[in-house]
């Protein structure tokens, strides 16, 4: 009795060989569901609200964007590190606090109040990551205790420094006019008005994209926001990384400060409370996971521009305010599903 053999199975393809369509490629983008969720929100207040699209709404959309933007796309970087930073929205304020402070104490040039509040706010995101780090205890933990440290300080520094809650004015002081075209200048093009935080907002984003898509240190971020010990593991510097994504956020706060100090020349202490959370729903309508491992600067980007478009649209319908918090968290909830509908349906396609 023969036996009969068949041909043999052809190999297996190399999968890493593969050609992967375009359709493929654009499911599999982390920042798909805030694009479709950016859409429905433009298109409802687009018909809601008759001056959302005039020309000049542009501008002061795309500026309150802006002033989200700046911290959304480092939170995001760290985010996908599979840490947070809730002292964040109060760093902004210590920022613009000392410049102000020590500019006026000392009777500087206020770009020697600007460049020792650079120091001293990357010294705070250092702080942060180097406890992280060295205590091995949740980032929650570490940035909630430097988010209340710095609250303290702030409100205790101006007053004894001042007697008040608000920082005396350095409007005459020299350096100032060159600061504010730095920090706080606009431009007019076409009879709209431009803040220059858009050009920070972008210059950051574009700069996060390339560190996240074109560096090793972007290989080592969703690296250890994955999983940490396994990427210790095969050689990844774990602990300069985490350290470097704090930084990012810290330098990104001490922009949002200088901005906040010479567009009014005072500051209020107890601004910026309540802004961590905002830069985290942005970075997590934007598509990052709160797991860590997975997101983009890109969309922290477009989830920025959803909360420029949801605060404006809602004035310019003429509903009352009080409603904004109810669509920022319906916005939220939308985008979280939406982004998991996308994921599962790009895993099903692979």
């Amino acid at each position: 009795m023969s036996t009969v053999t068949g041909p043999p199975a052809p190999a297996a393809a190399d999968e890493r060989l593969l050609r992967t369509s375009p359709l493929r490629r654009l499911l599999g983008r982390p920042e798909l569901g805030s694009v479709v969720g950016a859409a429905a929100v433009f298109i409802f207040f687009s018909i809601v609200a008759d001056s959302f699209l005039r020309a000049s709404s542009l501008g002061t959309v795309l500026y309150a964007a802006s002033t989200i933007g700046i911290m959304a796309a480092p939170v995001a970087l760290l985010m996908i590190g599979g840490e947070f930073d809730l002292s964040a929205g109060v760093l902004v304020t210590s920022s613009a606090l000392i410049s102000s402070m020590f500019s006026y104490q000392m009777t500087a040039n206020v770009w020697v109040g600007v460049l020792v509040s650079l120091l001293v706010t990357l010294a705070i995101g250092a702080f942060n990551g180097f406890m992280l780090t060295r205590t091995k205890l949740p980032s929650f933990i570490i940035t909630l205790g430097t988010f209340l440290m710095l609250t303290g300080l702030n409100l205790g520094f101006t007053k004894l420094i001042s007697g008040t809650v608000s920082t005396k004015s350095i409007g005459d002081m020299e350096g100032f006019e060159s600061a504010r075209q730095v920090f706080a200048s606009q431009w007019t093009i076409g009879g709209v008005e431009f803040k220059v935080t858009i050009l920070w907002w972008a210059a950051l984003v574009a700069i996060a994209t390339w560190i996240l898509l074109r560096t090793r240190f972007g290989n080592w971020i969703f690296a250890v926001g994955g999983e940490a010990d396994a990427a210790r593991a095969v050689g990844v510097p774990v602990i300069r990384t985490k350290i470097g994504l704090y930084l990012g956020v810290a330098f990104a706060a001490w922009v949002s400060g200088q901005h906040l100090l010479f567009s009014y020349d005072v500051v209020q202490s107890g601004e910026g409370v309540g802004n961590e959370l905002i830069y985290i729903i942005a970075a997590v309508i934007g598509g990052c996971l709160i797991t860590g491992g997975y997101g983009s600067a890109i969309g922290s980007a477009v989830g920025a521009f959803i909360f420029g478009m949801t605060s404006k649209g809602i004035v310019y319908a003429e509903w009352n305010a009080d409603w904004f918090k109810f669509f920022l968290g319906a916005m939220l909830l939308l985008a979280t599903l939406l982004n998991a509908w996308v994921r599962k349906r790009a895993e099903a396609t692979t």
